[in-house]
């Protein structure tokens, strides 16, 4: 485990943050990717030591070459943890062909251009993990959120499909579904929606990122080989089946 390559999209905010510190902490190596914040992104590095390297996980072009960049700079990634994401609320009626392609290309398509990038790397190394973030939303669906709903079920299936391609070859593929943890674009949502969210969940309170990146560890250890294709749902018992 220790020195493993560990790369995180989505990886200076809220629930990708967690998730590189806790990798970090752990003795990885770590590559936080981002698309748009710089200042958060510096400040991100300058307190965690945690490199962060930006480019548009939406674009597989950049996705080549920025897993190159980091390849040179840290060595052969180990661990893909794909977080990136990003919302476009909007009833159907009323979603543009832009809110809907730019969650389903951020959130959906950015897996495969990242898992297509390190694959053959692991292939070639027998050994992988990859952590695909899906949604509560993506299990049982969210008004307003069809593009993001539609996205993150498709993380649980690809995750599925793919577990099987690399499960001969060292390489295991699991997702998390997280339910509402408190983070930035939680905390965006109005005060008497959030309460309404907060009284559905068992437990009586929002999760925390923290929480989501112990299950990122529980899945990328280098004993977690008999466990993938599975979906890991971390909700506070919201939703159940």
């Amino acid at each position: 485990m220790a020195g493993r390559v560990a790369v995180v999209t989505g990886g200076t905010r809220g629930i990708g943050a967690a998730i590189s510190l806790a990798l970090k902490n752990a003795g990885y190596r770590v590559a936080a990717i981002y698309a748009g914040n710089d200042e958060v992104a510096k400040k991100f590095t300058a307190e965690s030591g945690i490199a962060a390297y930006k480019w548009d996980v939406a674009d597989f072009t950049a996705c080549e070459a920025g897993v190159k960049q980091v390849v040179a700079a840290l060595g052969p990634v180990d661990v893909l943890v794909n977080n990136a994401g990003i919302t476009r609320d909007a009833t159907l009626h009323r979603m543009s062909f832009e809110q809907w392609n730019a969650v389903i290309q951020t959130n959906l398509a950015s897996c495969f251009n990242m898992c297509r990038c390190v694959i053959d790397s692991m292939r070639d190394r027998n050994f992988g993990r990859i952590v695909n973030i899906g949604s509560i939303n993506g299990q049982a669906g969210q008004y307003g959120q069809v593009n993001y709903a539609a996205a993150k079920s498709g993380i649980h299936g690809f995750t599925k499909a793919l577990a099987q391609e690399g499960a001969g070859k060292g390489i295991t593929v699991n997702a998390i579904a997280p339910g509402y943890i408190d983070t930035d674009m939680v905390r965006a949502v109005p005060p008497n929606v959030l309460e309404k969210i907060v009284a559905r969940i068992p437990v009586g309170r929002l999760g925390k990122a923290e929480e989501i990146a112990r299950g990122v560890l529980f899945l990328v250890a280098d004993d977690g080989g008999f466990i993938t294709g599975s979906t890991l749902s971390i909700n506070g018992g919201q939703h159940m089946y």
